[in-house]
C-alpha cells in the first residue's frame, strides 16, 4: 500500500508540475519570470551537451534497431533510481521526449554567458555556430514527427538529420586534435 501511495503522489506532483494535460503546447510565449528570476547558465556547453542531446540522440538512434513499441522485457528490479523510474517513460513516448529535448537544447545553448569547456564564451556571434543550433532544432522536430508516427522506418530516415546536425557543429567546435582548445575554432 505504501508503494501505491508513493506512485500516486509522484503522478499527481508530476501532473501538477507540468500544468496538466496539454500544458506548454499552445505556442504562446511564456510570461516573464516572477520574483526577479533571470536566465543564466549553470553548466558549461560541454556539460549541457553530454547531459541532454547526447543521451537523447542515443535513444533516437537506439529506436532504429530496437522497436520502442515492443513489449518491455522484465528487468532486474534492483531498486535503484534508474530501475525504479525506467518504467515511467518508455517506448515511443521516450523517443518523442528525446526528440523534443534535442530542439529544447538549442534554447539552452543560446543563454548568454555560457562557457565552452575551455572557459571561453560560447561563440553565439558566429554564423556557423548559429546554423548548427538551427540544425539541432530542425533535427529534433523531424525526429519528433517520426517518433509520433511510431514507425521505426521513419526513425531510420530521420537519424541522418540528427547525425548531420551533430556533426556540423562537432567538426568545427568539438573534434579538435588532442591538446587543441575546443569550442572556439
Amino acid at each position: 500500500m505504501k508503494n501505491v501511495r508513493w506512485w500516486v503522489m509522484v503522478g499527481a506532483v508530476s501532473w501538477a508540475a507540468c500544468g496538466g494535460p496539454g500544458a506548454g503546447t499552445t505556442g504562446t510565449p511564456a510570461p516573464a519570470a516572477a520574483g526577479g528570476l533571470t536566465q543564466k547558465p549553470y553548466a558549461s556547453l560541454a556539460q549541457v551537451m553530454r547531459a541532454l542531446p547526447f543521451t537523447s540522440a542515443n535513444i533516437i538512434f537506439d529506436a532504429q534497431s530496437n522497436d520502442p513499441g515492443a513489449p518491455a522485457k522484465e528487468g532486474s528490479g534492483d531498486g535503484s533510481a534508474t530501475s525504479r523510474f525506467s518504467s515511467i517513460y518508455k517506448g515511443w513516448p521516450l523517443v518523442e521526449q528525446s526528440a523534443l529535448a534535442l530542439s529544447e537544447t538549442a534554447n539552452l545553448m543560446l543563454i548568454p554567458g555560457r562557457l565552452c569547456e575551455n572557459g571561453k564564451p560560447v561563440p553565439l556571434d558566429r554564423e556557423d555556430f548559429r546554423k548548427g543550433i538551427e540544425g539541432l532544432i530542425e533535427a529534433g522536430k523531424a525526429a519528433y514527427a517520426a517518433a509520433q508516427s511510431k514507425s521505426q522506418d521513419k526513425v531510420v530516415e530521420v537519424t541522418d538529420k540528427v547525425t548531420e546536425a551533430c556533426a556540423n557543429c562537432h567538426m568545427v567546435y568539438r573534434d579538435k586534435p588532442e591538446g587543441k582548445e575546443r569550442c572556439i575554432p
